[in-house]
């Protein structure tokens, strides 16, 4: 079987090594494949681009993904997760530090299964992927991959 991963989908390196650090800290020792911007990111999950010929049956565990990013935003990636038979069930958690209601609104409209705002503390940013981690890669359980 294989071991689940996360896919942080972030643009700011103090971002993700904020994350990296924090899940070092608590002993998480899942795979972080990290992804730049919006594109890419849809590359990545449909094996497209740089990512033709990746196994689509190796998903990730969680996406965790920022809304303000480069080429297409985190909206519009997660509209498009949701709108593919292939992803549609993948877990969302939406991590951004946007303080917009509307993001909020629009993040639960298009499917996010989570929407957490970035906390500017290390402890409490620590915090928040302690429990992430815990949730989505140890206690939630994925849809087969064949429904």
């Amino acid at each position: 079987m294989e071991q689940k991963y996360i896919l942080l989908v972030e643009d700011n390196p103090d971002d993700v090594e904020l994350t990296l650090l924090a899940f070092k800290k608590y002993n998480i020792k899942n795979d972080l494949v990290v992804i730049q911007n919006g594109a890419e990111a849809l590359d990545y999950l449909f094996a497209e681009g740089a990512y033709a010929g990746r196994d689509l049956g190796n998903m990730p565990a969680v996406i965790l993904l920022d809304l303000k990013l480069p080429k297409i935003g985190g909206l519009e990636v997660l509209r498009r997760i949701r709108a593919d038979e292939r992803t549609k069930f993948l877990p969302v958690v939406i991590l951004t530090s946007s303080k917009e209601e509307q993001d909020l609104i629009d993040g639960y409209k298009f499917g996010a299964n989570s929407y957490v705002r970035k906390p500017v503390d290390f402890a409490q940013f620590t915090e928040a992927a302690r429990q992430l981690g815990l949730y989505w890669l140890i206690l939630n359980e994925l849809p087969p991959r064949k429904l």
